[in-house]
């Protein structure tokens, strides 16, 4: 039983994630522009990355939208380090 709960708990904390999106203008974009991995210590209390999605697009009125994502090894990561290290990852879309 132990073993059972055991596993239970790994499976329900490996399969955890959240994703983040913010749509700004109508369009369809499949691949993002930019992707870029943060690093956050002690849960990232206090702690804050900005990207400017205008500048990468080229103006505002480009920018389709942007996601924030925390895939199931970034839990992993967060778990295995009692939250001292927690990456993310960051997305741009940008219309062509």
């Amino acid at each position: 039983m132990k073993k059972l709960m055991i596993a239970v708990v790994a499976a329900v904390a490996l399969s955890g994630c959240a994703q983040q999106t913010f749509k700004v203008n109508n369009g369809i974009v499949e691949k993002p522009t930019q992707e870029t991995r943060h690093s956050f210590f002690v849960n990232g209390i206090g702690q804050s990355k900005t990207i400017d999605a205008a500048q990468v697009c080229g103006g505002a009125d480009k920018v389709v939208r942007t996601e924030v994502q925390e895939a199931g090894t970034d839990v992993l990561f967060r778990i295995i380090t009692l939250g001292i290290y927690t990456p993310r990852e960051a997305r741009v879309y940008c219309a062509k």
